[in-house]
């Protein structure tokens, strides 16, 4: 399904809604500022604990102890976003945008990505558009790609990606679990297992289960780590190896080869290279099982556009040259790879679809 194609068909808002979203575009790293310093410095928060009352400018003064120059030009500002309104006396609430600036799970780990990760890199998206290099990766540190030192970032930096890698996926494994280990797989090629927690949820799931995660050498040993901690290391393997390396062999004897939120992180080109190098890794009946978010598959526009505006990340920052694929796009590489999708199933937690595929015959 292609849910959102026929929603990008039309143009609906009036000439006044299209200006003023406009102004609201021209103006949007200020606007994003705003927002996270009224959260930060718990100026929403004290706002939000007067209730539908509504609190004075001097009293949000007095309780975040910031100045009162500072508290008012941040929610004037607030005012012109709909974070807080005013009541009838002229106090601060809350409204219901505030509120999920404050609390919604999705929009907190979006905003603490956005600026530990992409803020000060998306600047050098023109010259990583020009160039097909990820030209603002240079703001978080020196390396090819941002997956080279994701075990280097500072604390906050390497929390905020972390969360926002992992939050996704925690609401779709539990949903996808079942799916897999209904077709009686018992050893399992990961690639791209990231810290483990697709490798360890599968290493609870069944007794009989085995896997083997396959990524850069700095993520395997965070792995390790993890699945020790964990208790599971007789459970789990470990593979170190850059799939980029067209030199590099997979290993094999596996039932099916697991690709959870990692293709996305290549070039259409790179996908069809790591695909068709699966082949190595399982038999003729053997399964690719590929968990992606799509955005045209969505249900909700939301949905849809965070998976877009996160394309933008890949290009600046990640890698210059991958993004959150059309799904139509990334099914065409699988057919140039070699395999047919036996199965789509969309509509998995959050976001997410998963591609059930052979090689073709």
């Amino acid at each position: 399904m292609n849910n959102m194609i026929d929603f990008y068909k039309k143009d609906q808002k009036t000439a006044i809604d299209s200006k003023h979203l406009a102004q609201i575009i021209a103006h949007g790293p200020i606007l994003f500022q705003v927002a996270r310093v009224l959260r930060n410095k718990g100026i929403l928060q004290v706002i939000e604990d007067s209730r539908s009352g509504g609190i004075s400018l001097p009293e949000i003064v007095e309780k975040v102890g910031l100045s009162e120059y500072g508290v008012r030009v941040l929610l004037e500002a607030g005012l012109g976003m709909h974070l807080v309104k005013y009541t009838d006396d002229e106090k601060f609430a809350i409204t219901k945008t505030g509120y999920f600036i404050l609390h919604d799970p999705l929009t907190n780990v979006n905003m603490n990505f956005v600026q530990d990760i992409c803020y000060k890199g998306v600047f050098h998206l023109e010259e990583a558009i020009e160039t097909g290099k990820p030209a603002g990766l240079k703001e978080l540190g020196n390396w090819p790609t941002v997956y080279h030192g994701l075990k280097d970032l500072p604390p906050q930096q390497k929390k905020s990606w972390f969360e926002y890698d992992h939050f996704f996926s925690d609401i779709a494994f539990p949903e996808v679990i079942k799916q897999i280990y209904n077709e009686k797989i018992t050893k399992l090629l990961d690639i791209g297992g990231n810290t483990g927690k697709w490798a360890s949820a599968s290493a609870t799931h069944g007794e009989d289960i085995h896997i083997t995660i396959m990524d850069l050498p700095g993520q395997t040993e965070m792995a390790e780590k993890r699945i020790k901690e964990l208790g599971l290391s007789e459970k789990v393997s470990y593979y170190p190896c850059n799939v980029l390396d067209e030199n590099s062999v997979f290993p094999t004897g596996f039932d099916a080869v697991w690709m959870s939120q990692f293709l996305d992180c290549f070039s259409e080109d790179e996908i069809v290279s790591i695909l068709e190098r699966c082949k190595q890794s399982i038999g003729d009946d053997g399964l690719i099982l590929i968990l992606e978010a799509f955005w045209d598959t969505q249900r909700f526009e939301t949905s849809a556009f965070c998976i877009q505006q996160l394309s933008i990340y890949f290009t600046a920052i990640a890698n210059g040259n991958s993004q959150m694929y059309d799904s139509r796009v990334f099914k065409k590489c699988i057919d140039r790879a070699g395999y047919d999708v036996v199965e789509q199933i969309d509509g998995i937690g959050l976001s997410h679809t998963l591609l059930k595929c052979k090689k073709r015959k």
